[in-house]
């Protein structure tokens, strides 16, 4: 017999942002389907046609690319399903698994404060006639049987629910659109996705699932629902604890990759690594070892993430990333600065948390001079510093081999003779080249900025 191959899904409903919890959802969903050499599908839920929007669809379908959680397969628009959900729905219905409820709201209103509480399970009086009226608009609601429903849970264990709690679900509506569980059960079935990983806020809705499953004499699959994500403080992760959404982080200046390390490792436990690869998540990767309880979302640990994935990147490829932050702050790199870039990054990249803290750090590379100054580069280049400076300059054309000891050795050579401290010889130049008192070793900006560039700048300040 042919091992029935994985598929696993990520499903999200277009009608905002992607949230950080769906990320790590899809990411959950398609790190398993890896592992097991299966396939990774996604669908976007758009039957809200009220909330749903092209604009949310472009940016989950933006998002879940930069993070590199691709499907396997075109995506599927669970819009464009609404006939097949439909006639699944008359299936049940001539299968006797499902009926037509002529209530009006007004009658339902009623009934349901008649109803006992001890069973809230909806049950209609149109659910046994024949009787209905040929004028009069219908629902058409599953039949839900007796006894009780369960699953074995990949994540939460064995779950139990007594069918007197499910009300007898409305799978299409008056209008003949259906009903997101109706909807979410045939796509899945008709994508023959085999494991369903997600939220265990949808945990209310998996027995209803799995009711029309077995209405419909379908293969249930293995569900899986992880627990919520927390913020700092233990709350719910919300736009009230700061960022929640993966734009935000994007724009925030994190790495799609400590992004990615953060997630998988909220709320799965695979031995000790803190700093570990997609490729080797795939290979460790069980469904099984996703803990029960809520996670929380650690700040500190997510920037710690950050900077050791800046850290560890090439300078090209961190070049190429921090472009768009420099076009935020009206920088425009050229080729040559880009290669003044590439090589200053090796000292700048382990002071920063974020591409935009880097993007900061690094501009006077590609700007162009003269630069602007802040307050204490101003300062230093007062009557006194400029004269300094001027002797300075006139020291550095006679320098023979232009690099990072030579320079050094001749600056404080030069520090020395006129009985001034290193630092206050490299104020001035510091502010002259790159417009502020706060930057890596002056010696090594000058052998990066070359001979040319650098007396250029020093000369423009004069």
């Amino acid at each position: 017999m042919t091992q029935k191959i994985v598929r696993t899904r990520f499903a999200p409903s277009p009608t905002g942002m992607l949230h950080i919890g769906g990320a790590r959802t899809a990411l959950f969903s398609y790190l398993y389907a890896k592992h097991c050499g299966g396939q990774f599908l996604g669908r976007i839920e758009d039957t809200d046609k009220e909330r749903s929007t092209q604009a949310a669809v472009d940016v989950i379908l933006r998002d879940l690319n930069w993070l590199g959680i691709i499907p396997d397969q075109p995506w599927v628009f669970q819009s464009k399903n609404e006939a097949r959900h439909t006639a699944v729905a008359h299936e049940l219905l001539a299968k006797g698994h499902a009926y037509k409820c002529y209530c009006t709201p007004e009658e339902l209103e009623a009934l349901r404060a008649q109803q006992d509480d001890s069973a809230p399970g909806f049950r209609s009086p149109w659910r046994n006639r024949i009787d209905g009226p040929a004028d009069k608009p219908f629902v058409i609601r599953l039949r839900i049987p007796e006894g009780e429903t369960l699953w074995a849970d990949a994540v939460q264990g064995t779950i139990r629910i007594a069918n007197t709690q499910i009300e007898d679900l409305v799978l299409l509506r008056s209008d003949g659109s259906p009903i997101y569980n109706l909807a979410v059960v045939v796509d899945d079935h008709d994508m023959q996705v085999s494991h369903v990983i997600r939220g265990d806020d949808h945990i209310n809705n998996t027995p209803k699932q799995i009711l029309i499953y077995q209405a419909m004499g379908w293969e249930v699959p293995v569900f899986g629902h992880i627990p919520l994500i927390h913020g700092d403080e233990g709350k719910k992760l919300s736009k009230r604890t700061g960022a929640v959404a993966v734009d935000d982080f994007r724009q925030q200046g994190f790495l799609a990759d400590a992004i990615l390390n953060h997630l998988m490792r909220l709320g799965w436990s695979a031995g000790n690594e803190e700093i570990i690869s997609m490729a080797r998540a795939i290979e460790l990767f069980e469904v099984t070892d996703i803990n029960k309880g809520a996670t929380v979302f650690n700040t500190q640990k997510l920037n710690w993430l950050n900077t050791e994935y800046i850290k560890a990147c090439d300078n090209s490829k961190l070049a190429e990333l921090l472009e768009p932050f420099f076009s935020k702050i009206g920088v425009t790199v050229s080729e040559q600065s880009k290669k003044y870039l590439e090589q200053g990054l090796t000292s700048l990249k382990p002071r920063a948390k974020t591409l935009v803290e880097l993007a900061q750090q690094s501009a006077f590379y590609v700007k162009d001079a003269p630069l602007p100054l802040d307050e204490k580069a101003a300062a230093s280049l007062n009557s006194e510093g400029k004269a300094l400076l001027k002797d300075i300059t006139a020291l550095l054309t006679s320098v023979g081999e232009w690099n990072n000891d030579t320079l050094y050795t001749s600056l404080n050579g030069f520090a020395t003779e006129r009985g001034l401290k290193f630092p206050q010889v490299a104020m001035p130049i510091r502010a002259a080249l790159t417009g502020s008192s706060n930057s890596p070793s002056i010696s090594e900006i000058m052998a990066v900025l070359g001979r040319d560039e650098s007396m250029r700048r020093l000369h423009g300040v004069l």
